[in-house]
């Protein structure tokens, strides 16, 4: 065995070691196990493990949500879209009407992109996701809606065949192209979620320095982080979770997206992982993101403001409701 492969190897065993234990209530010591962690729990690998399986080696999948695994390079930042899948979800369950537009000729796939970048900036991202996309004589649904237990099967699969899937270091910006997001949450292409990661072990905390990042470092310039275009944004650690449904800079206003304890803030200790793991186990579960986009958001507009007011469940955990009004 040549040193490449040795060290390989012994990446790989320390994989499937730290893979395993993520369920347990230990000290990340980087962001980026914290990164693993949760692409493990929305896809049941990660890049690391992809590789080594591309290599040869046999890392097996875990429990999961079934989000597929983004890759950076499926990223159209100018769109703000993951191209692979949003075309990749048309073609698998709206196949006709693509050929609707395939019959008139010319660049259509442009013609698609540019008609949804046109009512994404005028309506947002929530009336696409629910009321569909029209390009000429072809209309799209963007998201199939979560059935009930009495739908038919026919609706049962519509939503099955959503996309649900989860990116790491994702280059959102046009003006820097190094600059990176840690996370960004997708159904069907259309990014519902970014996610700054922080790690307490390391010093870096959601309350102060995730939500820095986010008010100081990042572009609210750029599409992927306009408002309306992704639903929440949110500076997640090991411990706590806040949340904005609007980049303003300096001026961005975060809520606590955490569960309480003692009748105070912050979250409850976790007997199997850390304090803060509901929202990549529950939160981000297909269902829950569904319910929460059917039924608790809701983007209001006139053509003097724009509210935007979000209210998110925690599981069984809580029935509380928090409503959020930013203009």
């Amino acid at each position: 065995m040549g040193e490449r492969q040795q060290i390989l190897k012994a990446v790989i065993d320390d994989l499937n070691s730290a893979f395993f234990r993520l369920s347990q209530p230990r000290k990340f010591s980087s962001e980026k196990e914290l990164e693993i962690a949760i692409e493990k729990q929305l896809t049941g690998t990660c890049l690391e493990a992809q590789q080594a399986i591309a290599e040869g080696y046999e890392v097996p999948f875990t429990q999961n949500h079934a989000y597929q695994l983004g890759l950076p390079q499926d990223f159209n930042a100018r769109y703000a879209l993951d191209t692979k899948r949003f075309w990749a979800f048309l073609e698998q369950t709206q196949h006709e009407e693509l050929e609707k537009l395939q019959k008139h000729g010319g660049d259509w796939p442009l013609k698609v992109l540019e008609r949804f970048d046109k009512l994404i900036k005028k309506y947002g991202l929530l009336h696409l996701l629910k009321k569909g996309l029209s390009v000429d004589d072809a209309s799209f649904h963007l998201m199939y809606p979560a059935p009930l237990a009495s739908s038919s099967d026919k609706v049962k699969q519509n939503f099955a065949d959503n996309i649900f899937s989860s990116t790491r270091q994702v280059r959102y910006s046009l003006s820097n192209t190094l600059e990176e997001i840690d996370l960004v949450l997708f159904i069907n292409g259309l990014p519902f979620a970014t996610l700054e990661l922080k790690n307490p072990w390391t010093g870096q905390t959601a309350r102060y320095h995730g939500q820095k990042q986010y008010r100081e470092d990042r572009d609210i310039n750029q599409p992927l982080l306009q408002f309306g275009r992704c639903l929440v944004h949110m500076a997640v650690d090991t411990d706590e979770i806040y949340m904005t449904t609007k980049l303003a800079g300096p001026h961005t206003f975060f809520l606590p997206f955490n569960k309480g304890h003692n009748y105070g803030c912050g979250n409850p200790p976790n007997p199997n992982g850390h304090k803060s793991a509901y929202l990549w186990q529950e939160v981000f579960s297909k269902d829950s993101v569904a319910n929460i986009i059917q039924h608790f958001v809701r983007l209001d507009g006139s053509s003097n403001t724009v509210n935007l007011f979000s209210s998110a469940l925690h599981e069984q955990a809580t029935t509380q409701e928090f409503l959020v009004i930013l203009r």
